[in-house]
């Protein structure tokens, strides 16, 4: 029996009315976080700011320098050809392996953890490991090729890896895991009701993916691709190690020749930086026009998204063939060069040795870089989190601030838009000068690590304070619980495995951190990416791919830490 709207009204409790803050209480509520925006900002945007000024300075004589070059046209083309290759490999083989993934039995669903591979696997390292496998004369994979009757009369290759096809194919690889996350994602918040009405209508199971899947897909694709596409063009290690040998440059890898020379050139670096620079931001405003109203592309239902039909053994062998050829194949490759002398075609088991191995924490130099790397990754990674809860708590709290709510989310996802590589060389040019000076110093490259996970931080822990929802804290608040301490007994309590999952991703990209780091690095303060390179250099393969498959473990160990402390679901939260 229903209640008379009298009786209703009794029940429910009479709100106060609402009373205008003084005007004390509202500047002390809003200067704390006006402060905090500011120290944002200043740290985003001061590296960026002063380092783009120097490409006007003299009459604009960082952009004559830059753009009267012969060779910079190729240059462009080299960069838009990178971005756009590797986006199209990337869109296609992520959305394939998210596809396959979501078809696997229950007893198969730990494959898909292996698409993730490239992500937790260092870029410097993998690169590497390709280059072992396929250098033209004494490449592995191109040894066992030129065996075959097609190519058994050549002497050299038939695979010439230190090309710009190459560079975009392992870049390519590189960036589908990124896409795999984005469509995995969109996938589970697909309402399976959907795809069983489409299947009830006699739409077939593809018919229904391009059909009903894919549109669904339409936002977490747009946002994906215009990630997927601002990583290809600040693409700076294949290149560097890649393409130096044969000539194939990019815009960063320019920037790092104008940075890395003698005196250094920072408005030319800043002039080649511009174009970059101003085409992440377009590209996240052209992302949230296509988007408009995400809630067209809700189907919240009974059902989550589970596959039409029985599981497919197909897409289980599908993911294990892509993840060995894309993982795999360079791994085994830096295996078997770290356990020999010298970088031969013909593989000696017998010789096989772990000097390598020992030389790498006998020489201070290399145990150095490692001992920074963990401890500079793990610094960043705990300032990163603290910065990110906060930033968090505005964003989905502020809503009386908009304009600093605005501002804040503007200023957190700039690194995300703009390449490592112009961070780097802004870092390097701000803070090697008055009035503060970290150049020299492990601060500067914290500074950098904490910058960079600024928007991995703040959008993890942002996606799992909406997740909780607001009953929980409401219920905190109303018991007389202060904010602060409904936050430290209830909020982080519901959010370890999101902050066990941000930091594991956090953890992974630092210590395999690359582009920003060589800008930043100096003699005396090394990382395992930097030192990686400079045995690069000097032609110190075994010990190369010794130092790689070092960074691999390290990070290994720092994701089943977080794991330890997040739940054996973090990464999924990746």
């Amino acid at each position: 029996m229903n209640a008379s709207p009298a009786r209703l009204s009794e029940q429910r409790p009479v709100q106060p009315p609402v009373q205008a803050q003084p005007a004390g209480r509202w500047l002390t509520r809003r200067i704390p976080l006006a402060l905090f925006v500011a120290a944002l900002a200043w740290l985003v945007l001061l590296p960026l700011v002063r380092l783009q000024s120097l490409a006007f300075e003299n009459d604009f004589a960082g952009f004559r320098s830059a753009y009267s070059s012969p060779t910079i046209v190729q240059t462009i083309w080299n960069t838009v050809g990178l971005a756009l290759g590797s986006l199209v490999i990337a869109m296609f083989f992520g959305t394939l392996l998210a596809w396959w993934a979501s078809q696997l039995s229950p007893r198969m669903r730990w494959l898909r953890a292996l698409p993730v591979l490239p992500i937790v696997i260092p870029a410097v390292a993998n690169v590497s490991g390709w280059a072992f496998l396929l250098s033209p004369r004494p490449g592995y994979l191109n040894a066992l090729m030129r065996m075959l009757p097609w190519w058994s009369h050549l002497d050299v290759g038939p695979v010439e890896v230190y090309s710009l096809l190459w560079i975009v194919l392992i870049t390519g690889f590189a960036l589908s895991a990124f896409i795999y996350l984005f469509v995995t994602s969109g996938l589970q918040n697909i309402n399976a009701e959907i795809i069983e009405a489409s299947r009830v209508a006699g739409a077939s199971a593809l018919g229904t993916f391009f059909r009903v899947t894919l549109p669904l897909l339409r936002p977490v694709m747009l946002y994906g691709g215009g990630v997927a596409l601002l990583l290809g063009l600040g693409q700076f290690t294949a290149p560097l190690l890649l393409g130096t040998n044969k000539g194939v440059k990019v815009m960063t890898t320019d920037m790092f020749t104008a940075v890395s020379s003698t005196p250094i050139d920072f408005p030319t670096a800043a002039a080649v930086g511009t174009p970059l620079l101003v085409f992440g931001i377009v590209v996240v405003l052209i992302q949230k026009l296509l988007l408009g109203n995400q809630a067209r592309f809700v189907t919240h239902g009974g059902k989550a998204f589970r596959i039409a039909g029985k599981p497919s053994r197909v897409a289980a062998v599908g993911i294990i063939v892509y993840a060995f050829i894309t993982t795999g194949l360079p791994i085994i490759s830096l295996i078997i060069l770290s356990l020999s002398n010298y970088w031969s075609p013909k593989v000696r088991i017998s010789q096989w040795t772990l000097d390598n191995f020992a030389q790498v924490y006998k020489e201070s130099g290399i145990l150095s870089a490692v001992i920074n790397s963990v401890t500079v990754s793990f610094l960043s990674v705990c300032i990163s989190l603290v910065i990110g809860f906060v930033t968090a708590c505005v964003l989905v709290r502020g809503r009386r601030v908009p304009v600093l709510r605005t501002l804040l989310d503007i200023v957190v996802a700039m690194p995300l838009g703009v390449p490592a590589v112009i961070f780097g060389a802004g870092f390097l040019f701000a803070y090697s000068q008055p009035p503060i000076i970290l150049y020299g110093s492990w601060w500067v490259i914290l500074v950098v690590y904490v910058t960079l996970m600024l928007p991995f931080t703040t959008r993890m822990q942002l996606s799992g304070m909406l997740a909780l929802g607001a009953s929980y804290i409401e219920a905190s608040r109303v018991s007389g619980a202060s904010l602060i301490v409904t936050d430290l007994r209830i909020t982080l309590p519901l959010m370890r495995s999101t902050l066990g999952g941000a930091a594991a991703l956090m953890f992974v990209l630092l210590t395999h951190e690359f582009s920003a780091s060589m800008l930043v690095r100096s003699p005396h303060n090394q990382v395992m990416g930097t030192i990686l390179f400079d045995y690069w250099g000097n032609g110190s393969y075994p010990l190369v791919a010794a130092i790689a498959i070092t960074m691999t473990l390290v990070t290994a160990v720092g994701v089943l830490l977080a794991m330890l402390l997040g739940g054996k679901d973090v990464l999924n939260k990746l």
